[in-house]
């Protein structure tokens, strides 16, 4: 088994990450791999990998990536806000460096049976981890609508949330909304034409962040696992984020502008950007943001 999914930024995070040997890194979103697998390669083996992901399918094939690595690489099937638990079990008090790409992978938005992607006809799931019981499916069919067009508005900043509640609303009334094309006819009847025709993006974009955002307590989690990882990280060792929207973006800039200067040292004082070069061979990567800094 193996990755389709294309790393971002890879060339970026190893320079700013300066990964060194005979060192340890806990790389907080492994998912397929791809990163951990250019830091391995580039130091020749010659480190140590905690690989953390919510997504067990991830996981296998991060095993089948990394698995030539032996036991210079550990994965564990783990939320990365429990960061601190997760060094604990593994007897570590502090790693050299972390690093997170907080985006989805194409393992997620390709495979049709997750319902990450409108793009595909498949159940409203969205769950990072399919062990938990709340779906994308429980938060349409339960919530009240003033709730549904809040979470529109606020983690998908969809200007149309509230009349988008209220379509759901009533077409939950006489159809379940189970899927993901169900949804995407509601926001297409919701949303009127001339705003729909003129957006540069799908026009479900915003809905389907938001819910998967709120099915995934995405924000609260970064905030955690930042806040937890600062503690976690030598003097002199860095920590890199990769955001793909404003929201992530925003609680990364916050959190690094509260300590730089007295815990941490931010080395990316812009925001560093993919290059026109990788967008056009990975137009996944247009919207990835970069963040570092350093603790001291």
């Amino acid at each position: 088994m193996t990755s389709s999914h294309i790393p971002v930024m890879v060339q970026e995070v190893l320079c700013w990450l300066h990964p060194e040997e005979n060192s340890v890194y806990v790389d907080c979103t492994v998912g397929g791999g791809g990163h951990s697998k250019a830091i391995l390669e580039k130091l020749k083996g010659k480190i140590n990998i905690l690989g953390i992901d919510r997504d067990e399918e991830a996981l296998k094939i991060a095993r089948a990536e990394l698995g030539r690595y032996g036991e210079q690489v550990m994965l564990r099937q783990r939320n990365f806000r429990d960061l601190s638990v997760v060094l604990a079990e593994e007897g570590m008090e502090k790693v050299d460096g972390a690093f997170y790409d907080l985006g989805l992978s194409t393992i997620q938005l390709d495979d049709p049976r997750r319902g990450f992607s409108f793009r595909y006809d498949g159940p409203l799931d969205m769950r990072m981890d399919r062990s938990q019981s709340l779906t994308a499916a429980h938060l349409l069919r339960q919530l009240p609508g003033e709730e549904l067009g809040d979470i529109f508005f606020r983690l998908g900043q969809e200007r149309w949330a509230k009349r988008v509640a209220q379509f759901v609303v009533q077409e939950r009334r006489v159809h379940p909304i189970e899927t993901t094309s169900d949804l995407v006819e509601v926001i297409r009847k919701a949303i009127p034409a001339r705003v729909r025709t003129k957006r540069k993006i799908h026009f479900a974009t915003k809905i389907f962040q938001a819910l998967r955002i709120q099915v995934n307590h995405e924000l609260e989690n970064i905030r955690e696992s930042l806040i937890c990882c600062f503690d976690l990280v030598r003097r002199q060792g860095r920590i890199c984020f990769i955001s793909y929207h404003s929201l992530e973006d925003r609680i990364v800039k916050e959190e690094f502008k509260k300590r730089d200067g007295t815990t941490i040292r931010i080395l990316t004082k812009k925001v560093i950007k993919p290059s026109q070069e990788e967008i056009r061979k990975n137009p996944r990567a247009r919207s990835a943001r970069l963040r570092t800094a350093e603790v001291v």
